[in-house]
């Protein structure tokens, strides 16, 4: 026999899609405030267990087939790339660039490498968390 928790299910469907947009909030802002890639990569990731609390595995594999393992290494290679490109600019490993781009439905808007820097870790954050949750989880 299967449980299911219907009001569990329900809220879990509304909480994960307000906790992913506060985290993808606190990505962006984290640059000028606190937050981050690193807060915002736990956020999604608590989105995610809240997923796998009401939904069996299979359930929530079958929603979100992410390899997390893979996308923490696109997060750690993403910032690794990050820092490096500024050695090609002759400055200090990670130093800071930013520049000012026109943006559709944004007009002009000021992009940084810092925020590459924090989708990099984001990704690492959210694949290593989840990796190591699954691993946890599954093991018997």
């Amino acid at each position: 026999m299967r449980f299911t928790d219907v009001i569990l299910q329900t809220a879990a469907k509304v909480l994960v899609f307000i906790i992913l947009t506060f985290s993808i909030y606190v990505l962006f802002a984290g640059h000028n405030q606190p937050g981050g890639g690193f807060v915002g990569g736990l956020a999604t990731a608590s989105a995610f267990v809240l997923l796998y609390i009401a939904f069996d595995a299979e359930t929530v594999r079958e929603i979100l087939p992410i390899d997390y393992k893979l996308l923490g290494a696109l997060g750690i290679l993403i910032a690794v790339l990050t820092g490096t490109a500024s050695l090609l600019a002759d400055v200090p490993f990670l130093t800071h660039g930013a520049t000012e781009m026109h943006l559709p439905l944004l007009g002009n808007t000021k992009v940084g490498s810092a925020l590459i820097f924090d989708v990099g870790v984001y990704f690492a954050v959210i694949g290593t968390t989840m990796t190591i949750i699954t691993n946890i989880s599954e093991d018997e």
